[in-house]
């Protein structure tokens, strides 16, 4: 028997019954033309700072969708699709009727200074999420921002933090794998490239798309959460300590550029939280993440420190145009399978020379994934992305099973298997389903590509049943969360400029 398999079945079905996983799952709201809706969040779906299942992410045309966490894959993919229906009764309602843009990449935008950025009422927490946003757009643009993805949030009880960061090292050492299976974003509308160096080639016969011809992830490769400024950042994931000394720096000391554009204009209007390389922890932009419950006003690095990690949250996971919801059920098995392969087998060390590897790595993934004999590094040789990718997929096989046994029938070795097969037939794959369907059924035009899959989408959520006691649910959903947002507005006693100093001061004295 393998250390693996001696690992995974020693994991009992009680530990395996525990397992949580949950879905935050980003989208625009658009109009039937595919242009960028301007609209503010709509009140009748809530407080997009408290409503707990349905929120803004950057802009307020950039809907966030969350579910609790599950112990079912099944119950998960309900959820969201409840989710869905939600949201998209409310927006059929809306004077101009908008749906969600069922694709990572974005759809028709605005000049970038007229994205609106979200809005979270008046309360200073409420400001702060604004005032963040507005650094973002000033670093970054806005219309990177309006890149959407889906992020998988997952736990297994009885796991340390240490054990935590040795999942989060094996994962990005393999992440790989998840871009070439699941990458849904090989091409992009012209317009989001406009006035950047960009290296991509024309889709089709018409100009509408751009791509690359084996690429599986552009939102994961150079053009998307990418970063100039935070690209001399080695964060070592060697563990809790070793990962906040390598953040702290960017958290606390000014970066040149940013403190030349200053917290605040000389109007008084604010630029940003703060003028640090990182205004707070989650602008560092990493494929997983170590992840804590923040408590109100904490930060969450602070949070990690003092209570340790609690899950991983994946955020390299595309929304994938051809299913309804941008993920399907066995995606989420495999993602499962993948994690549990991750934790349990050995984790050495990173280093600077493999942080750098890694980064490479990813761009090739992203950019040539399907491409015939493609190699990445590892150890410093070169191996094929397939070869690498069968082992481990390989070795996910024992653990495919010891879930199928603990939670009975066959639908994560089922899973498995599809995804094993999927890195022999690389036309499989969604990105070359993705560039397929937008080259023979809309002429190379990637808005009318996305459109139609996303018209498809809202056409066959707002077919599915929907209760009275459903609607009910959410219309009170909706009204407690209004409450609560003014409840924190009432109870706010300091200015919003001394709330401000004291949230960014927990990093400065933090040891």
């Amino acid at each position: 028997m393998s250390t693996l398999q001696a690992r995974i079945a020693a994991v009992s079905d009680e530990r395996i019954a525990g397992m949580r996983r949950g879905i935050e799952k980003e989208g625009l709201r658009v109009l039937a033309d595919g242009e960028l809706a301007l609209t503010p969040h709509p009140r009748a779906l809530g407080s997009a700072l408290t409503h707990p299942s349905i929120t803004t992410d950057y802009s307020e045309s950039l809907m966030e969708l969350i579910t609790s966490p599950r112990t079912t894959v099944q119950a998960c993919v309900d959820e969201l699709a409840e989710l869905h229906q939600a949201a998209l009764q409310v927006l059929a309602r809306q004077n101009e009727p908008e749906m969600l843009w069922n694709s990572s990449m974005p759809s028709l935008l605005p000049p970038d200074e007229t994205i609106p950025l979200g809005r979270y009422g008046s309360s200073n927490s409420g400001r702060a999420k604004s005032v963040y946003r507005m650094g973002l757009g000033h670093r970054y643009g806005r219309r990177m921002q309006t890149i959407a993805g889906i992020h998988y949030n997952w736990s297994l009880p009885g796991v340390g933090t240490d054990e935590y960061f040795a999942l989060i090292r094996n994962f990005r050492r393999h992440s790989f794998v998840l871009l070439y299976l699941f990458g849904a974003s090989p091409a992009l509308a012209p317009g989001f490239v406009e006035g950047r160096q960009h290296g991509l080639e024309p889709m089709g016969a018409g100009k509408g798309a751009m791509g690359l011809p084996y690429a599986t992830s552009l939102r994961m490769g150079r053009l998307g959460y990418q970063s100039d400024a935070q690209a001399s950042l080695a964060v070592s994931y060697n563990g809790l300590q070793g990962f906040a000394a390598s953040l702290h720096e960017a958290l606390t000391q000014p970066y040149p550029a940013y403190e030349a554009m200053g917290v605040r204009s000389l109007g008084g209007d604010y630029n940003q939280l703060g003028t640090s390389l990182l205004q707070i922890e989650n602008e560092f932009y990493g494929t997983i993440r170590a992840k804590r419950t923040v408590q109100s006003g904490e930060r969450p690095l602070h949070a990690l420190r003092e209570r340790g990690v609690e899950y991983v949250e994946v955020r390299l996971m595309d929304i994938n145009p051809l299913e309804p919801v941008g993920i399907h059920a066995d995606t989420m098995r495999v993602l499962d399978v993948f994690l549990l392969h991750c934790l349990l087998s050995d984790s050495a060390p990173d280093t600077p020379e493999e942080i750098a590897a890694l980064k490479r790595n990813q761009h090739l993934a992203a950019e040539r994934g399907r491409e015939p004999g493609l190699c990445l590094t590892r150890g410093g040789e070169q191996v094929p992305l397939a070869q690498w990718g069968g082992q481990v997929l390989d070795e996910c096989r024992v653990i495919a099973e010891r879930l199928d046994r603990a939670v009975g029938g066959s639908d994560y070795s089922r899973a498995l298997a599809q995804a094993r097969a999927a890195l022999r037939a690389p036309d499989t794959t969604p990105s070359a389903r993705v560039l397929a369907e937008l080259t023979r059924l809309h002429d190379g035009n990637y808005i009318a590509f996305a459109a139609a899959r996303s018209l498809i989408a809202r056409q066959m959520l707002l077919a599915s049943p929907w209760s009275q006691a459903q609607e009910e649910r959410y219309c009170a959903m909706a009204r407690d969360s209004l409450a609560r947002q003014r409840a924190i507005e009432a109870a706010d006693t300091l200015t919003f400029e001394e709330w401000r100093t004291r949230y960014m001061a927990q990093e400065q004295f933090a040891v």
